[in-house]
């Protein structure tokens, strides 16, 4: 019994763990001999902005003036409410307006539809990948887009159509980075995960709107063959046919600081990917010339999300260890933030001084639990404080 309680003391302590969940454990462990994987139990500050009933958002996006924008899609279910807003004393507002996050009879292509993946560019202006699917419906012509808009004004600058062959009929835009260093509007580059078995990376030129899919049959942007994970203490094995958890592509992305590197990962999987910039904006690289330079970065773990910070260190959402994790430049995996309510966390985005995350519970959908939803409104948005190294 002394060995196994300085053995949990010594976890405990590793895992900076609160005074009430050293209590709980030490009162465990007086009374039965209790195994406590360090990776169980809470760790770092976890900060709740906000609690969110229906619809669950996905991506985030926070400005330097601390404004925060959530994406709320509408392809695993539909639902009335603005498909866009931002964050105001906890509640959502339509933005930049109601008319075009909700559906009006606006077409498609000058609405937003689904809006996914969100991010800001370096000049802070904001940006989404609309999938353009509304749940039990074909995507529509014009309706999965790229769109831009100026924070201040709320002023749309670009709004790009996806099509064929760059798109496909199951495509899934999940999400995307804007890279301002090559060409002369800037360069887009989209994850699409794929609603069925066809993932591929998406590169897109913001001033002329040329669009071309690379990498479509690479494994660096495919789902990983057997691949199982652990989802709230289940078992979950890969199954393109029949998914009993969120599946997919290439899906996590994210850029250095200086835009020179793309970093990318399929969804199933746990291996990280680079590929630069410079070659991925070059209209003439051929595929086997991009496989050539795809750098496999080694294991990390399962992401729905990354985002880089100012020091780039890339965030990692962990959902199989209910944490948010930080990969430093030499490869060095640490745990920022870890708590039971951190479930499937979804978009992440880094500030100088939080990294936020989307906690979306979408493991819970129906589709993937025998028709049962499983999913506990609120929808709970977080950060967790970070300094410089």
């Amino acid at each position: 019994m002394k060995k196994h309680y300085q053995a949990l003391l010594v976890a405990v302590s590793m895992a900076a763990v609160s005074s009430q969940a050293l209590a709980a454990a030490d009162s465990a462990s007086s009374d039965t001999h209790v195994s406590v994987a360090a990776d169980t139990l809470p760790a770092g500050q976890m900060e709740i902005i906000a609690a969110l009933p229906e619809p669950g958002p996905s991506g985030i996006a926070v400005t330097e003036g601390g404004r925060v924008f959530l994406t709320f899609p509408r392809h695993a279910t539909d639902h009335d409410k603005p498909s866009l807003g931002e964050l105001r004393d906890g509640k959502i507002i339509a933005w930049p307006d109601e008319n075009i996050t909700r559906e009006t009879s606006l077409p498609v292509t000058q609405r937003l539809v689904s809006p996914h993946g969100l991010t800001l560019d370096t000049k802070g202006r904001l940006w989404l990948i609309d999938d353009g699917k509304v749940a039990g419906h074909p995507i529509e012509p014009g309706a999965a887009k790229i769109v831009g808009f100026d924070v201040k004004t709320g002023k749309e600058i670009a709004n790009i159509p996806l099509h064929a062959p760059a798109m496909l009929p199951d495509s899934h835009m999940n999400d995307l980075r804007v890279d301002l260093t090559h060409g002369k509007a800037g360069t887009v580059y989209i994850a699409d995960s794929s609603f069925g078995t066809s993932p591929g990376l998406v590169i897109v030129d913001i001033a002329t709107g040329k669009q071309r899919r690379v990498l479509t049959h690479h494994p660096s942007v495919l789902a990983e063959p057997g691949f199982e994970a652990v989802l709230e203490g289940r078992v979950r094995r890969y199954d393109p046919h029949h998914p009993g958890f969120p599946i997919g592509g290439i899906d996590s992305i994210t850029l250095s600081n200086d835009s020179k590197t793309l970093y990318y990962s399929p969804l199933t999987s746990r291996r990280l990917y680079s590929l630069p910039t410079a070659l991925l904006a070059d209209s003439a690289a051929t595929d086997d010339k991009l496989a050539s330079a795809v750098t496999d970065l080694g294991e990390k773990v399962m992401t729905d999300g990354l985002a880089t910070d100012a020091w780039n260190r890339i965030y990692l959402t962990a959902g199989e260890h209910d944490s948010i994790m930080r990969r430093s430049p030499d490869g060095q995996i640490d745990v920022i933030a870890r708590d039971p309510r951190i479930i499937w966390p979804d978009g992440i985005f880094a500030t100088r001084t939080h990294v936020y995350y989307v906690l979306g519970q979408w493991n819970r959908l129906p589709g993937f639990n025998d028709g049962h939803n499983l999913r506990k409104p609120p929808y709970l948005i977080a950060r967790t404080p970070i300094t410089p190294p």
